[in-house]
């Protein structure tokens, strides 16, 4: 995909027609299972009781859902209008088409807001700065931002490998590790793929501290996607990643990376 407008239209045609993303964060692997845990252990266990919470790209609520069960107020944005009215069906937290670049929200209206998808999607660093910037102020000082990003090299990894390496080296592939550009053709509408030191680094620009870096599933997540649910294989990953998804290199060997950091105390907000 090229240009930002064409990115957007084709994540309202993916997420509505094309793909289930219900489906992907609940039965579809083993990937699934592991991918939630890591999820709601990574937040629930950082936010304070009845935490008011914004879930931006929160598609159909899989991490709003247990959230609101926990006793939090959460708010779900979604782009895709099919993904918010499939969220609102839980009928235990609000939902609403929104973009992550323009929040309608005042100012210090949450205490924790989540980013699982609007980073990936967005292609120039400016537009994914305006995304944590948006995040930032909608967020108390001293919140929560919890944000996900999908690694460069595990996308290289989906694109290469089980091939014979062509050569001369396609220089899309090379353009995805050297600069996170996606390679053209897929589907999944991409627009950027990070490395964790650039992740931390946009969210140190945007101005956020206490900055932390983890692999979500670790470096078994991407074998547990050509795998059916199995509870003897998530909690042998689990303890893989929770012993290793914060090493430097070794947490880039993930299907997701999640920054998790504050909003700044001392500064104007």
């Amino acid at each position: 995909m090229g240009d930002q407008g064409e990115i957007d239209s084709g994540i309202q045609q993916y997420y509505s027609s094309v793909f289930d993303e219900d489906a992907r964060l609940t039965t579809r692997s083993a990937q699934s299972a592991l991918e939630f845990v890591r999820v709601q252990e990574l937040v629930g266990t950082r936010i304070a009781a009845g935490s008011r919470v914004l879930d931006i790209g929160g598609a159909t609520g899989i991490h709003a859902k247990p959230l609101a069960a926990a006793g939090h107020h959460v708010t779900l944005v979604d782009p895709v209008e099919e993904q918010v009215v499939k969220a609102r069906r839980h009928g235990t937290f609000q939902a609403e088409v929104g973009d992550a670049r323009h929040l309608r929200f005042a100012a210090d209206t949450f205490d924790v807001a989540l980013l699982f998808g609007p980073l990936y999607h967005l292609r120039k660093a400016d537009d994914r700065l305006q995304a944590l910037k948006e995040a930032a102020r909608v967020v108390v000082p001293g919140g929560w931002i919890f944000a996900a990003a999908i690694p460069r090299f595990i996308h290289h990894a989906a694109v290469s490998l089980g091939k014979t390496p062509p050569t001369p080296y396609p220089q899309a592939w090379i353009n995805t590790l050297e600069s996170g550009t996606p390679t053209p053709g897929g589907r999944f509408p991409a627009g950027h793929f990070h490395t964790a030191e650039e992740l931390e680094g946009e969210l140190q620009t945007a101005g956020l501290t206490d900055i932390e870096l983890h692999a979500i599933e670790g470096s078994a997540g991407f074998a547990l996607e050509r795998l059916p649910n199995d509870e003897a294989l998530l909690q042998a990953a689990l303890t893989l990643v929770r012993r290793t998804g914060h090493l430097p290199g070794i947490r880039d060997l993930t299907n997701h990376l999640m920054a998790i950091a504050r909003t700044p105390t001392n500064a104007p907000h």
